[in-house]
């Protein structure tokens, strides 16, 4: 029997719009005996059916899945997978000879709000963001088993840290299908360890890959400072794109232990390369003026909307203290992962910076998440990376 939730009046506008998101206030009532995670029909006040949806206790109310009036069976999960494979196909980022780590499904961007799966070689890792997207785990990995064949070894399952701390689900991470212990992907031809049970995110940051590779062009013969480096992908890159010094901080001796390996492991013995555990502030602070290439790519510094103003004063702080340091002629890469913090005013928190250093400023590109993290034309919420290329004078 279907479990149904009718909006109340007017409330069904957005979603002619396509917009994936119900929230709670647009919500009248609902029949049958709703649990988190579970299909909901969504209908008008009038009884005029609008969408189908996992339903979930918190300010957004139901993700939509389909505005069909459509099984949420086996059926869809495989349909929805292989045309996400297809995008990746037909962009250029699966099925290469030099690279084979990618996102396959990147929730509202793919019609599947609410699950993220990052391909590293054979090994799927599904993280979910919604209670529904955990209650169908087991669907969606027997569905991507039949959508990747053979190619598939393993589906490792991690969402201990994304779902909501109040369901209660007693989720753990682990292997759904296979296992693996190899953990080097390729990206554009260099090799990368991936943490993937332990790591940020899915353990790799993938979607900075073509920021990557820019990374590289502007590398030659210049000294490179990569911060808050992570697994170290930014300083790999300028390693190849012939950097004359690569430094990498991170105030994660976990993390500098990757970046050194990662370096190692495609660079042995390249003696260009050093790693520093320390604080990005504190290490700005201190040094002197060496460097004329910068990489600044934070952490989110706000995960929602009440620390947007702290997260506007960190970015402000943190592009000035670069501004100061960097040397003349210098190319600055400064990056916003917050969802919370738009592009306009993430760039209002970088020209606030520039004017405090007083220093000359020109952008040279705007960046943004690559082709396998698309942004649905009818949720912009799905825009989350924004970035500059700046030259200092």
């Amino acid at each position: 029997m279907k479990k149904l939730l009718y909006l109340k009046k007017g409330k069904e506008e957005s979603l002619k719009r396509y917009h994936p998101w119900i929230f709670s206030g647009a919500v009248h009532h609902t029949e049958g005996e709703l649990q988190e995670g579970d299909i909901v029909t969504v209908l008008t006040i009038d009884g005029e059916f609008v969408a189908v949806g996992h339903w979930q206790i918190g300010s957004i109310a139901v993700r939509v899945l389909s505005f069909l009036d459509e099984p949420i069976d086996r059926h869809f999960w495989e349909e929805r997978l292989r045309m996400a494979l297809s995008v990746r196909v037909r962009v250029g980022v699966a099925d290469c000879q030099n690279n084979n780590t990618f996102r396959l499904v990147h929730g509202e961007g793919d019609n599947l709000p609410g699950l993220v799966i990052d391909m590293y070689g054979p090994v799927a890792v599904m993280q979910a963001h919604s209670v529904g997207m955990h209650v169908c785990r087991q669907d969606i990995a027997a569905a991507l088993l039949s959508v990747m064949g053979d190619h598939l070894k393993a589906i490792y399952y991690k969402s201990e840290t994304t779902l909501p701390f109040k369901a209660s689900l007693g989720q753990e991470n682990g292997f759904l299908f296979g296992e693996s212990k190899e953990d080097v992907a390729l990206e554009n031809g260099l090799k990368f360890h991936i943490d993937w049970q332990k790591g940020q995110k899915t353990g790799f940051f993938v979607d900075q890959r073509d920021n990557r590779s820019l990374v590289e062009q502007y590398s030659k013969d210049r000294s490179v400072l990569n911060m808050f480096c992570y697994t170290g992908g930014f300083s790999v890159y300028s390693m190849r794109g012939g950097a004359k010094v690569v430094h990498s901080v991170d105030s994660s001796a976990k993390a500098v232990e990757l970046v050194n390996a990662n370096i190692e492991m495609n660079f042995p013995g390249d003696t260009r390369h050093a790693a520093f555990v320390e604080d990005a502030f504190k290490y700005l602070e201190q040094m002197d003026r060496t460097y004329d290439l910068i990489i600044l790519d934070p952490p989110a510094f706000a995960k929602h909307k009440d620390a947007l103003k702290n997260a506007l004063r960190g970015y402000t702080k943190l592009n000035a203290k670069a501004f100061e340091k960097i040397l003349p002629g210098g190319i600055l890469f400064t990056f916003s992962c917050s969802q919370a913090v738009n592009k306009d005013q993430f760039r209002t928190a970088v020209f606030t910076a520039a004017a405090i250093s007083h220093r000359r400023v020109r952008i040279l590109h705007q960046l943004h998440q690559p082709a396998d993290h698309p942004i649905n034309i009818y949720h912009p919420e799905g825009e989350y990376l924004k970035g500059l290329v700046l030259y200092v004078e």
